[in-house]
């Protein structure tokens, strides 16, 4: 090799190149992800908020109306104002003349496979869950997500007891899940055959749920039966 060989040859590349390169570039990454954040936001926002006011009304279907309402540090219960973020929130329905039909609760808690998320219903008259629907739910396709279409799984919540005792203090009977065809009482959540551990879940996740919510609510029934302004 000639000495004009070696002198025409390019020199290797700056290792500090490099690196400014990619920091550049993880830069405008960054940038763009914060900026595609930021614009979806609102809308992720509110469709979800949409999504949850549809749901309101499928597990109260008698309610036109619904108003929100936060759970107070002295247990009672008061209109939202504002977002609520980090808040306790239950969600009545009124009627067209503003006659209260019962409360929407979220609750979630783990699958078989992740975090399953519901909304359900609850009647005052009835004293009974009445409606039950799935926000959020990763269970086995054709096996785990029955739980959000099977019809005979979806019964159980037309109906399911959750009456208190005479004092308020507790629910006289626990939601428990039984085997697919066992079901004797109205507090008992019937299984699905082959998606026992979603269905198990579904039934664990409205008891620990109303025995929390229940004796709360009933206790403060008052509270929901005031002025309030609705959200159609």
């Amino acid at each position: 090799m000639s000495e004009t060989e070696l002198v025409s040859r390019p020199a290797p590349p700056s290792i500090w190149h490099m690196y400014r390169a990619m920091v550049g570039v993880g830069i405008v990454c960054g940038l763009l992800i914060v900026t595609a954040f930021q614009v979806t936001r609102p809308i992720i926002e509110r469709n979800k908020a949409e999504a949850l006011q549809k749901a309101i009304f499928h597990v109260l279907p008698n309610a036109s109306t619904s108003a929100t309402y936060r759970l107070d540090e002295s247990g009672g219960f008061l209109v939202l104002e504002g977002k609520g973020v980090g808040a306790e929130l239950v969600y009545a329905g009124y009627d067209d003349n503003h006659e209260l039909m019962g409360l929407a609760v979220e609750a979630q808690g783990m699958g078989y496979q992740d975090v399953i998320g519901v909304i359900y219903g609850y009647s005052f008259a009835e004293e009974a869950i009445i409606g039950i629907q799935v926000l959020e739910s990763k269970e086995t396709p054709g096996l785990g997500d029955k739980i959000e279409s099977d019809p005979e799984f979806l019964e159980n919540f037309e109906r399911l007891d959750v009456s208190l005792r005479d004092d308020l203090s507790e629910m006289a009977n626990p939601i428990v899940p039984v085997r697919h065809g066992e079901k004797t009482h109205p507090w008992e959540v019937d299984g699905i055959t082959g998606a026992t551990i979603s269905s198990v879940a579904i039934a664990d996740i409205l008891n620990r749920s109303a025995q929390y919510w229940m004796p709360r609510i009933r206790s403060h029934l008052s509270d929901f039966q005031g002025d309030f302004q609705g959200e159609e």
